[in-house]
C-alpha cells in the first residue's frame, strides 16, 4: 500500500490553523506532483467551493488523514487507526462536547477534562458499577483506573500509585479525591465512607484553607504538592494514610499578583473576626492587612469564607486538634497578619526602625506571646560575628522589610509543616501497613510571560515525572511484544535525561546555584553568567539574545525562559537567627514547639541564618537541595510501585462548562506526555485484534476457499496478504495481530469498497434470488465459522488459563521458598547473636554475685567473732556479779519464796476459773453455731461435738501441766529451803566467832536488808504480772482462732442449709408437677387415628419400663449433698440463723434449771404407720382379687404392675421417714452420752445458756413438718386408690361390653358383614390402643422422674444413717415386662396444647433451633406456626400472663438466634418467612377482631384469644418478617448478580447479529489477568439465570409463602436485574448499537415469558423491567428528527440524563449506518425537560440498585382446623398434650 493510494480524491485529511489548530478538509484531486488540493468542510456548509492548493517537500510532509468515522468518539485515544495530534484533539473535543463524556484513556493514561459542572457519575451506584470490572470494559472513568490499582495490588501483592496531574485548574484535587472516595468505599464499608476516608476528607477543608489560594487561573489552586499514602491491611482494608506535602508557595504569604488572594485561612478568620471566641484576636476586614490586599480581589463568586472557617474548625475538631492548640494557631494566623501591617521607618541613611507607637507590631507580639521591644529591635538589626567580636548592624528600610516578610512566610511554612505532621499523627495507623496506594496530587508543567525560582522547581520535577513515565510506557509495550511473541525493533522515543542531567548534575543549574548562595557576595547576575559559561555545552540551554538576566531550558513539552532576579533568595530562604530564637522564648507552647522541633520527611524546609561562623551540615541545604531530595525519594516510592498516570486538561480560561478551547487542549496535552504516548504507540504497532475478530470483520476480503475453518490464523494470514504487500505493516503475534498506524483505516477502505462492488453486483441481478441464496450461504458459513472459532477460542483460554495457574503455583512456592530461607537465615543469626550476647551477661552476673556472696560470707564471720567475743565478757561478769549477789541474799530468801508460792497457788485458781471461762465460752460459740442451722448434718454435728472434746483434752493437758510446773515450784522451794537452812548454821558459826565485827556493820546489813526486801517485792510482783500476762494473751489467742474457725463452720452451715432449702423447693415442686401430670394423663389425650400411625401393623406394640441402673444411682449417691429435700422445715427462713457472731453478746444468761434436752418421736407417726400399713394390704387384697378375676386382660395386669410400682415408691417413702426419725433419736442420745462422758454430771455446762431449749423447739417444728408430709402423702395414696378403682371398674365393664357385642355379631350370619365388622372393630381398638400406648409413654417418663427423685432421698439417707438403700430402690423390672395401657373416652379437641412451663425451651428447640428445612417440606406448611399458636391458646385458656410472655419471647428470640445462624442458607430463610408470617396471621385471625373474622367458621371465632391483646407482638413479628424478607431478597440477588450482564447484555442468541467493529484492543497488564475470569459464559449464562429464578420460585412455593409475597419478592428480584442491567448499559459504548438493543430485547422476551409460565405476568412484575426495555427500544429506534415525540413517549421510564447518555454513547455497528447527529440529541433534550415528572429523576444517570420496594404482607386467613392438627411423631414433641 503506497501513500498515493490513501491521499486520493475524497480522502479527508486534517490542515494545519493558526485558530482551530486543525481544521477539516477534503482533498478535490488525487495526491500527485507533491501538490494537494483541499476544500474546507466548514466551507463546504458555508456553500463555498473555494479549493485551495499547496505543495508539500515529500510524502513525509503530507497533512495527517482523518479517522473513519466510526472510530469518532472512541473510549482510547491509542485505538484510533491514525495516531497523531489532530486526530487525538478531535477526538477529545467530541467526547467532551458531543458526548458530554470526560474521561478518555490514552493507553494506560486516563485523560480528563475539567467540565466545570456538576455531573451525576461520582455516586456509590457508580462505585458498584466499576467495582470487579475490567479497565476497559466500562467507560473511561476515574474509578476505572482506582479499580485497576486496588486489584493489581490485591492479585499481584504490589504497591500501586496514581500520579495525578494537571496545571491549575484542571481538577487535579478533585480526581485525586474521588480515587481516594473509591478506595475507602472497596477497602472499607460497601455503604459507607470508612472512619479513615472521613478523617482524610475531613482534612481537605484544612488543606485547602491553609495550602490553596485565588489565581487567576483557579479560584481553588494547590500551592503545593502532596503525595498521599492509603494503607491497607492483609485483607485490603484501609487501616491509615500519610501526607507528604511538598514546595509550598511561600512567597504569596506576603505578596500577591493582581486578581489573585492569598491562602483561603486568612480570609475566613477576617470574615469571622466579630465572634466571641476571635476577638482576642483584634482582626478586623481583610482590606485592612497590607498581606491581603495586594491583588485587589478579597472575594470569590459562590464562596462564603465564614462558612468555610467553620468547616475548617470542625475538620480540625474531627482530626483531634483541641480548641487549645486551635486557638494557638489562630493567633499565629492572625499574628503573621499583624506582623504585615508593622511600619519600617527611615532612621538614617543605613538604619531603620519601627516605632514604639505601632499598634501593630504590639498586638502581634501579644499573639506571638514574645517581648514587644526584642521583636522591634531585631527585626531592623542583625548580628555580625568578626572573630570573637559581635556587632549589632542595622539595616535599611529595604532590608528591615525583607526581613519581616522572612520571618512572616518562615512561621507560616513552619505552621504548615505542623499541621500537616499533626494530620499525619492522626491518619497513622497502629500497626505496620501490608500494601499501599499511593496518589500523587502534583503541579504540571507551568510556563508565564515571567518565570521564576517557583516554576523552575516545578517544571524539574516534571521532568523527572516525564521521564519515568515514558519509561513506563516503553516497559510496558515491549512486555506486549514480548508476550506475543512477535520481532519488534527499538522505538525512539523522546528522552529527557539531558535536560535533567542539565538541572540536577555537577555543574548543573542547581549545583551553581548553590555555590553561588554559599558565596558572601553572590548575586543573582554573577549566578546566570555562570550559567552561561558552564551551561553552554548542553543543547537544552540556550542564552536569549537580547537579555542578559535571563536563561531558556528546552523542556519536553515547550522551551522556557527563566528570569534570573530572585533566584538566590528563594533558593537561601533565610531568616534572621535573632528573631527566630525570640520566637523559640514564646509563652505559648506551639509557637515553641514550631521552631525547636526537628523538621521531618519531605516537608519544604526554610535555612535560618546563623549569628557566628558555625554552620551545620543541615543548616547548609538550600531549598533547591532540599526540594530535589525530596522529588529523589519520590520518584524512589514511585518506581517501587506500580504507576497509573491521569492527566487533568483545563478546556478553557473562563471556566464555562463544556466549552472546548483546542489552543489550550493542545498545550497541556503536549506537556502533559498525552501525546508522547500516543507518539510511542503509533511508532510501534497501535491496532490490535484478536484472530477471531479480525476474521469476523475481514472475512469479506476472501474468497471461500481460502478460508481454513482449523486455523483462524491461516485464514487471517492469507486476507492480510491480498490486502497488505508490506509485511512491516503488520505482525502475528501468538493471539493477536499487529498493525502499524493507519492500516485499519486502509482495511476499513477496501472493505467498505468490497461491500460497495457486492452491492452493486447483487443490485443488477435478481434481488429475490441472490439475497436468498447469499443469505442462505452467509448464515451457514457463519453458522460453522463460529463454532469452529469459538471452539478454538475455548482451547485457547483453557490452556491459557492452566498456563497462568502454573505459573502463579511457581511463583508461589519459588516466592514461599525464599522467604523461608531469608527468615530462616535470619532467625539463625539472631539466635546465634542473643545466645553469645546472653551468655556473656549471665557470666558477668554471676561473677559479680559470686564476689558478693562471698564478701558477705567474711562480714558474717568477722561479726560473729566480735559479737561472740563480746557476749562472752559480759557473761562472765555478769556470772561474777549475780554469784556475789545470791550468797548474799539466799538467806532471806525463804521467806519470799513462800510468798511466791502462795502467789502461784492463787494463779493456779487463776487459771483454773479462766479455763472455765473458756469452756463456757467454747460451749457458747458451739451452742450458737447449732442455733444458726436449722437442721444439721448429723454426722457433722458429731464430728464438731468430738472436735470440741478433743479441745476440752488439749486444755485439761494444759492444765495438767500447769500443775506438773506448781510441783516442781514447791520441789524448788523445799529445796532453797534446805540450802538457807545449812547456810544458816554455817553463818551462826560465823557470828559467834565475828560478833563484834557483825555489831559493827549491823546498821549497814539492815539497810541493805530493808533495800533488798523492798527489791525481791518488787521482782515477785513483776513475774506474776509476766505469768498473768502470758496466760491471758494465750487464751486470747485461743479464743480468737476458735471463734474464728466457728464463724468460718457457721457460714458453710448457713451456705449448706440454703443448698438444702432450695433442693427441698425444687424437689417439692418437681412432685407437685408429676402428680399433676399425672392427673391429666388420667384426664385424657389426644387423640390418633391410624393414618397417623407410623407402624403398618394393626397389633400393639408394648411399652417397655425405663430402667435405672445401679450405675445411676451410685452416680447420683456420688453428687454434692443437696440435703434432705422434704426434711427440712420451711419455718427455718426465719431462724436465727441470719445472727452474725460478732454481734453476740457473750455474758451469761440466767441459766435454764430444768431444760429437757429429749427429743421424743411423737406418738401420731405410730398411728399413721399402722394405718398406712392397713390400707396397703386392703389394697393388694382388691389388686389380687382383679387380677384373678381377669387373667386374659393383659392391659390390666400391665395396669397394675405400674400400681405396684408406685405403690412400692410410696413405702419407700414410708421407710424413708421411718429411718429418719430413727436417725434424729439415735443422734440426740449421742449427743447426751457425749456430754456425760466430756463434762460428767456438770452436763449442764454444756446448755449454760439454753441453746438445747432453742434446738429442742426447732426439731419439734421440723416433726411437725414431717408429720404434715405424711398427713398430705396419706391423702395422696387415698385419692390415687380411688381412681385406681373407678378406673378399673370402668375398664371392667368395657372389656365386658366388648366381649358381649363382638359374641353377637359373631353369632349372626356369615359372609362378608361379619368380617367388615371385626375389621372396623379392629380398626377401633387399634385407635384406642395407640391413645392407651401415648397414656402409657406419659406414664413411663413419670415413673422414671419419680425413681430419680427417690434415688435422691436414697442417697440423702445413706449420708445421714449410713443405711443400705439397696433394699429401698428394687423398682427394676425385666425387659419383657409390659407398661398397662390407659383407654380413654373419644373426646371433642379445643384446639389447643398444653405443656409445662418448664418445657419451654424443650418446645422453641425442637420447633425453630433443630428444624431442618428437609424435614420441614414433608409436614404441613407452616406446622411450626400452628404448633406454637396452639400453645399460646393454651397460655390464653388459663389466663398466665407470664407464661404467655415467656413463651412468645422465646419464639422471637428462637427466630432471631436461627437467621442470624443460617442466614446463608436459602431453604432456612425461606421456612422461617413462611412460618413467621404464618404465625402472624394466625394472631390476627384468632385475634377476635372483627376486620380478621370475615373468613372465619363458627368454631374458629369461638377458639379466638379471650384474655390476652397481643397487638404488640404482632407489630414484633411482622418486623421480623421484614428483615428476613430483606435477608431471602439479599440472597436471590448475591446468586443472580453474577448472571445478570453475561445473560442479559452479552448473551448473543440472535445468529448474524454482531456488533464488533474496529477497536485498538489495547489490552493491559492488569485487566487482561482478569479475562479469563468470568463466572459464567455468556451463551449459557440466560439458561442458568432463568434455572436460578425456577429455584427460586419453587423454594418459595414448597415451603408454603404466601403467592402476593412471592409477587412482591420477584418484582424486587428483577428491579434488581433491571438496574444491574441498565446501569452496566449506560457505562458501555461498545454496546449501544442497534443490534444489540435486539439481541437485549430478544434476552428479556426469555424473562418474560418466565413470568407468564410461572403465572406472574399478571401481577406486574415485568413492569420492572421497563427500563432496560425501554433503552433496549431506544437502541433499535429511528433517530430522525421526525421521531423526537415516539422516542419520548416510549422512554417514559427514563430519566432525561439516562436518555441522553444512551444517544451520546450510540455508535453505528458499520459505515453505512449514520451517527446520531447532535441537533437530534438537543431536540430530544429540549422535548424532554418539558416533562411534568419531578426534577430529581432528571439528574439521575445510574439506577439505584439499592433501591427497596416497600413490603407489604397481606392478611392470608388460614382454612385449617386447629383441632384437626396432629403432632408428627418425627417432633419428638411427648410434652404437649392436646386439650
Amino acid at each position: 500500500m503506497s501513500v498515493r493510494e490513501l491521499y486520493v480524491k475524497g480522502a479527508r485529511v486534517w490542515i494545519p490553523d493558526p485558530e482551530q489548530v486543525w481544521r477539516f478538509a477534503e482533498l478535490t484531486k488525487d495526491y500527485k506532483d507533491n501538490v494537494v488540493a483541499v476544500i474546507y468542510e466548514d466551507a463546504q456548509v458555508i456553500n463555498s467551493s473555494t479549493t485551495e492548493e499547496f505543495k508539500v517537500k515529500s510524502d513525509e510532509d503530507l497533512p495527517p488523514l482523518r479517522n473513519p468515522d466510526i472510530l469518532l468518539g472512541e473510549n482510547d485515544l491509542t485505538s484510533l487507526s491514525y495516531l497523531h495530534e489532530p486526530a487525538v484533539l478531535y477526538n477529545l473535543q467530541v467526547r467532551f462536547c458531543n458526548h458530554n463524556a470526560i474521561y478518555t484513556y490514552c493507553g494506560i493514561v486516563l485523560v480528563a477534562i475539567n467540565p466545570y459542572d456538576e455531573l451525576p457519575i461520582y455516586g456509590p451506584d457508580t462505585i458498584s458499577a466499576y467495582r470487579g470490572h475490567n479497565m476497559g470494559d466500562l467507560d473511561p472513568h476515574i474509578f476505572a483506573v482506582a479499580e485497576e490499582a486496588f486489584t493489581q495490588m490485591e492479585r499481584e501483592n504490589k504497591d500501586q500509585s496514581i500520579i495525578v496531574s494537571g496545571e491549575s485548574g484542571a481538577g487535579k484535587t478533585v480526581s485525586a479525591k474521588y480515587a481516594m472516595r473509591y478506595f475507602a468505599s472497596v477497602g472499607g464499608a460497601a455503604d459507607s465512607e470508612t472512619h479513615v476516608e472521613k478523617k482524610i476528607l475531613a482534612s481537605n477543608p484544612i488543606m485547602e484553607a491553609i495550602g490553596n489560594a485565588k489565581t487567576t487561573r483557579n479560584d481553588n489552586s494547590s500551592r503545593f504538592g502532596k503525595y498521599i499514602e492509603l494503607d491497607f491491611t492483609q485483607s485490603y482494608a484501609i487501616m491509615g494514610a500519610n501526607m507528604r506535602t511538598y514546595l509550598l508557595e511561600k512567597s504569596r504569604v506576603v505578596f500577591q499578583a493582581p486578581d489573585e488572594r492569598n491562602y483561603h485561612i486568612f480570609y475566613q478568620l477576617c470574615a469571622v473576626a466579630s465572634e466571641e471566641k476571635l476577638k482576642h484576636l483584634r482582626l478586623g476586614h481583610q482590606d485592612n492587612f497590607h498581606y491581603l490586599n495586594q491583588g485587589f480581589s478579597p472575594h470569590i463568586d459562590g464562596v462564603d469564607d465564614g462558612a468555610d472557617f467553620h468547616e475548617t474548625c470542625q475538620a480540625f475538631n474531627l482530626l483531634g486538634i483541641h480548641e487549645k492548640s486551635q486557638d494557638q494557631i489562630y493567633r499565629i494566623l492572625a499574628g503573621i497578619l499583624h506582623l504585615g501591617n508593622v511600619t519600617v521607618e527611615e532612621s538614617g541613611t543605613d538604619s531603620s526602625s519601627i516605632s514604639k507607637g505601632d499598634e501593630a507590631l504590639q498586638i502581634a507580639s501579644d499573639l506571638f506571646g514574645v517581648d514587644v521591644d526584642d521583636l522591634r529591635k531585631w527585626l531592623c538589626h542583625r548580628k555580625i560575628v568578626s572573630g570573637r567580636e559581635v556587632f549589632n548592624k542595622p539595616m535599611t528600610v529595604t532590608e528591615a522589610t525583607f526581613s519581616r516578610d522572612a520571618l512572616s512566610k518562615h512561621i507560616y511554612a513552619k505552621l504548615f509543616d505542623w499541621i500537616v505532621s499533626e494530620i499525619n499523627k492522626c491518619f497513622a495507623a497502629k500497626t505496620k501497613p501490608y500494601r499501599f496506594i499511593g496518589v500523587l496530587d502534583i503541579y504540571g508543567f507551568e510556563t508565564f510571560e515571567i518565570n521564576s525560582f517557583e516554576q523552575f522547581c516545578i517544571n524539574y520535577a516534571n521532568e523527572k515525572l516525564q521521564q519515568q513515565f515514558n519509561q513506563h510506557v516503553f516497559k510496558l509495550e515491549q512486555e506486549e511484544y514480548v508476550k506475543e511473541q512477535i520481532e519488534w525493533e527499538f522505538i525512539n522515543f523522546y528522552d529527557n535525561q539531558p535536560c535533567i542531567d542539565l538541572i540536577e548534575s555537577k555543574l548543573g543549574i542547581l549545583d551553581l546555584l548553590d555555590e553561588e548562595c554559599r558565596m558572601p557576595k553572590g548575586s543573582d547576575q554573577s549566578w546566570v553568567e555562570k550559567l552561561y559559561d558552564k551551561c553552554k555545552k548542553w543543547d537544552h540551554f540556550s542564552k536569549p539574545r537580547l537579555s542578559n538576566t535571563s536563561f531558556v531550558i528546552a523542556h519536553f513539552a515547550d522551551k522556557v525562559g527563566y528570569e534570573c532576579a530572585g533566584f538566590l533568595e528563594k533558593n537561601r530562604d533565610t531568616v534572621s537567627e535573632e528573631c527566630v530564637n525570640i520566637l523559640k522564648s514564646s509563652q505559648y507552647p506551639l509557637v515553641r514547639a514550631l521552631f525547636t522541633e526537628k523538621a521531618k520527611g519531605a516537608q519544604t524546609k526554610v535555612k535560618v541564618m546563623p549569628a557566628g561562623p558555625a554552620k551545620s551540615k543541615d543548616m547548609r541545604k538550600s531549598v533547591g537541595s532540599q526540594f530535589r531530595e525530596s522529588l529523589s525519594l519520590l520518584m524512589a516510592t514511585l518506581n517501587s510501585t506500580t504507576p497509573h498516570y491521569v492527566r487533568c486538561i483545563k478546556p478553557n480560561d473562563d471556566k464555562m462548562a463544556f466549552t472546548f478551547d483546542p489552543t489550550r487542549a493542545i498545550q497541556q496535552l503536549r506537556a502533559c506526555g498525552v501525546l508522547e504516548t500516543v507518539r510511542i504507540s503509533a511508532a510501534g504497532y497501535p491496532s490490535r485484534w484478536t484472530y477471531n475478530e479480525f476474521l469476523c470483520r475481514y472475512r469479506v476480503l476472501c474468497n471461500s476457499r481460502d478460508i481454513q475453518r482449523n486455523d483462524v490464523r491461516v485464514t487471517c494470514q492469507k486476507i492480510i496478504s491480498n490486502m497488505i504487500s508490506d509485511e512491516d505493516k503488520f505482525k502475528f503475534g501468538r493471539t493477536k495481530i499487529f498493525f502499524r498506524a493507519g492500516q485499519v483505516a486502509y482495511m476499513e477502505k477496501l472493505r467498505a469498497d468490497k461491500l460497495c462492488a457486492c452491492g452493486v453486483m447483487i443490485q443488477k441481478n435478481v434481488r429475490m434470488f441472490i439475497v436468498r441464496k447469499r443469505y442462505r450461504t452467509m448464515r451457514s458459513a457463519a453458522m460453522t465459522i463460529q463454532r469452529y472459532s469459538r471452539g478454538m477460542v475455548a482451547r485457547r483460554r483453557v490452556h491459557h488459563m492452566r498456563q497462568t495457574a502454573a505459573a502463579i503455583k511457581i511463583q508461589a512456592c519459588m516466592r514461599g521458598w525464599l522467604k523461608r530461607v531469608r527468615y530462616q537465615r535470619l532467625k539463625y543469626t539472631v539466635i546465634r547473636l542473643q545466645s553469645r550476647a546472653r551468655g556473656t551477661w549471665a557470666r558477668q552476673r554471676f561473677e559479680h554475685m559470686r564476689r558478693v556472696r562471698a564478701c558477705i560470707v567474711i562480714q558474717k564471720h568477722i561479726r560473729k567473732y566480735l559479737a561472740v567475743k563480746h557476749f562472752r565478757m559480759a557473761v562472765r561478769g555478769f556470772i561474777t556479779l549475780q554469784g556475789l549477789v545470791r550468797c548474799f541474799l539466799a538467806r532471806r530468801m525463804l521467806k519470799k519464796l513462800k510468798i511466791e508460792a502462795k502467789s502461784i497457788e492463787h494463779q493456779k485458781k487463776l487459771n483454773k476459773g479462766l479455763e472455765n471461762k473458756i469452756i463456757s465460752l467454747q460451749q457458747k460459740l458451739t451452742e450458737m453455731k447449732q442455733e444458726n442451722s436449722n437442721i444439721k448434718v448429723y454426722k457433722e454435728e458429731i464430728t464438731t461435738l468430738k472436735s470440741q472434746v478433743v479441745e476440752m483434752k488439749s486444755l485439761e493437758n494444759q492444765l495438767k501441766g500447769s500443775t506438773n510446773r506448781v510441783t516442781e515450784l514447791e520441789a524448788l522451794v523445799t529445796k532453797l529451803t534446805g540450802e538457807v537452812e545449812f547456810e544458816r548454821g554455817e553463818k551462826m558459826d560465823i557470828l559467834t566467832q565475828k560478833e563484834q565485827a557483825e555489831k559493827d556493820n549491823r546498821e549497814l546489813v539492815e539497810r541493805l536488808n530493808t533495800e533488798n526486801a523492798r527489791l525481791t517485792e518488787e521482782l515477785n510482783e513483776a513475774q506474776k504480772e509476766e505469768v498473768l500476762r502470758q496466760g491471758e494473751e494465750l487464751l486470747r489467742k485461743k479464743f480468737e482462732a476458735e471463734k474464728q474457725q466457728i464463724i468460718m463452720e457457721s457460714s458453710e452451715e448457713k451456705a449448706a442449709y440454703q443448698r438444702l432449702l432450695a433442693e427441698y423447693n425444687r424437689l417439692e415442686q418437681k412432685n407437685d408437677i408429676l402428680e399433676e401430670q399425672l392427673a391429666k394423663v388420667k384426664g385424657g389425650s389426644h387423640k390418633r387415628s391410624a393414618s397417623n400411625v407410623s407402624n403398618s401393623g394393626a397389633s400393639d406394640t408394648p411399652t417397655e419400663l425405663v430402667r435405672d441402673d445401679i450405675m445411676d444411682l451410685s452416680s447420683m449417691m456420688g453428687d454434692e449433698d443437696v440435703g434432705y429435700g422434704s426434711v427440712r422445715s420451711r419455718m427455718s427462713e426465719n431462724s436465727d440463723s441470719s445472727r452474725n457472731l460478732e454481734n453476740i453478746e457473750w455474758e451469761s444468761p440466767q441459766k435454764i434449771p430444768n431444760a429437757d434436752i429429749k427429743i421424743q418421736v411423737p406418738e401420731k407417726l405410730q398411728e399413721l404407720e399402722m394405718e398406712n400399713a392397713k390400707l396397703k394390704d386392703d389394697l393388694n387384697r382388691l389388686r389380687k382379687s382383679i387380677a384373678d378375676s381377669e387373667p386374659q386382660n393383659n392391659q390390666v395386669q400391665e395396669f397394675m404392675k405400674q400400681f405396684e410400682a408406685l405403690q412400692d415408691e410410696l413405702e419407700r417413702r414410708r421407710e424413708e421417714c421411718i429411718q429418719l426419725r430413727t436417725v434424729l433419736a439415735n443422734r440426740s442420745h449421742d449427743i447426751r452420752s457425749l456430754t456425760e462422758n466430756s463434762y460428767g454430771k456438770d452436763v449442764d455446762i454444756v446448755n449454760e445458756d439454753g441453746e438445747l431449749a432453742v434446738a429442742y423447739q426447732t426439731q419439734k417444728q421440723v416433726n411437725r413438718q414431717l408429720e404434715e408430709e405424711l398427713k398430705t402423702e396419706k391423702m395422696r395414696h387415698r385419692e390415687t386408690e380411688s381412681e385406681y378403682k373407678s378406673e378399673l371398674e370402668r375398664l371392667r365393664r368395657d372389656n365386658e361390653r366388648q366381649q358381649k357385642l363382638l359374641s353377637q355379631n359373631l353369632s349372626k350370619g356369615g359372609g362378608s358383614h361379619p368380617e367388615a365388622l371385626l375389621q372396623s372393630e379392629i380398626m377401633r381398638l387399634t385407635s384406642e390402643n395407640l391413645n392407651l400406648q401415648g397414656q402409657v409413654d406419659s406414664l413411663t417418663e413419670q415413673l422414671k422422674k419419680y425413681k430419680r427423685t427417690l434415688k435422691a432421698y436414697a442417697k440423702k439417707l445413706k449420708e445421714t444413717s449410713g443405711a443400705d438403700p439397696s433394699d429401698l430402690l428394687d423398682v427394676t423390672n425385666n425387659e419383657n415386662d409390659v407398661m398397662p395401657v390407659i383407654r380413654k373416652k373419644e373426646r371433642e379437641y379445643m384446639g389447643m396444647f398444653e405443656y409445662d412451663r418448664s418445657d419451654e425451651m424443650q418446645i422453641i428447640r425442637v420447633l425453630i433451633y433443630e428444624l431442618k428445612p428437609r424435614v420441614a417440606v414433608t409436614f404441613l406448611p407452616g406446622l411450626p406456626a400452628y404448633i406454637l399458636f396452639m400453645c399460646i391458646r393454651h397460655t390464653d385458656h388459663i389466663n398466665d400472663d407470664e407464661k404467655v410472655r415467656s413463651l412468645l419471647n422465646n419464639i422471637v428470640n428462637g427466630v432471631k438466634r436461627v437467621i442470624k445462624k443460617r442466614h446463608e442458607d436459602l431453604d432456612s430463610t425461606v421456612l422461617w418467612l413462611s412460618n413467621t408470617l404464618r404465625l402472624l396471621h394466625n394472631l390476627k385471625q384468632y385475634s377476635g377482631d372483627k376486620a380478621f373474622q370475615a373468613e372465619n367458621t363458627v368454631k374458629q371465632n369461638e377458639q379466638s384469644l379471650k384474655n390476652f391483646d397481643l397487638s404488640e407482638y404482632r407489630q414484633v413479628l411482622s418486623d421480623i418478617a421484614v428483615w428476613i424478607y430483606n435477608g431471602v431478597i439479599k440472597l436471590m440477588e448475591e446468586k443472580v448478580q453474577p448472571l445478570i450482564v453475561p445473560s442479559i447484555l452479552e448473551h448473543e442468541a440472535i445468529a448474524g447479529l454482531s456488533g464488533n467493529k474496529p477497536g485498538g484492543m489495547r489490552g493491559r497488564a492488569g485487566s487482561v489477568a482478569r479475562e479469563l475470569e468470568s463466572p459464567v459464559e455468556p451463551q449459557k449464562a440466560l439458561d442458568l439465570l432463568l434455572k436460578e429464578m425456577t429455584q427460586f420460585y419453587r423454594t418459595l412455593a414448597m415451603f408454603g409463602t404466601d403467592p402476593e409475597l412471592i409477587t412482591q419478592v420477584f418484582r424486587q428480584i428483577f428491579y434488581f436485574i433491571c438496574a444491574g442491567s441498565l446501569n452496566n448499559l449506560l457505562l458501555r459504548k461498545d454496546m449501544c448499537h442497534w443490534s444489540k438493543g435486539m439481541q437485549i430485547r430478544y434476552n428479556l422476551s426469555h424473562l418474560e415469558q418466565w413470568t407468564r409460565d410461572m403465572r406472574l405476568h399478571e401481577s406486574g412484575v415485568t413492569d420492572t423491567l421497563a427500563p432496560i426495555i425501554q433503552a433496549a427500544q431506544l437502541l433499535q429506534a429511528r433517530k430522525t428528527d421526525d421521531d423526537v415525540h415516539s422516542i419520548c413517549d416510549m422512554c417514559d421510564k427514563l430519566s432525561v440524563s439516562q436518555i441522553i447518555k444512551i444517544l451520546n454513547l450510540y455508535t453505528p455497528a458499520d459505515e453505512f449506518e449514520e451517527r446520531v447527529p447532535i441537533s437530534f440529541i438537543h431536540k430530544i433534550q429540549t422535548k424532554l425537560q418539558e416533562r411534568a415528572e419531578g426534577e430529581q429523576a432528571q439528574a439521575t444517570l445510574l439506577m439505584n440498585t439499592k433501591f427497596a420496594f416497600p413490603v407489604r404482607f397481606p392478611f392470608n386467613p388460614s382454612s385449617i382446623h386447629l383441632e384437626d392438627i396432629e403432632l408428627p411423631d418425627s417432633l419428638n414433641l411427648s410434652m404437649l398434650k392436646k386439650v
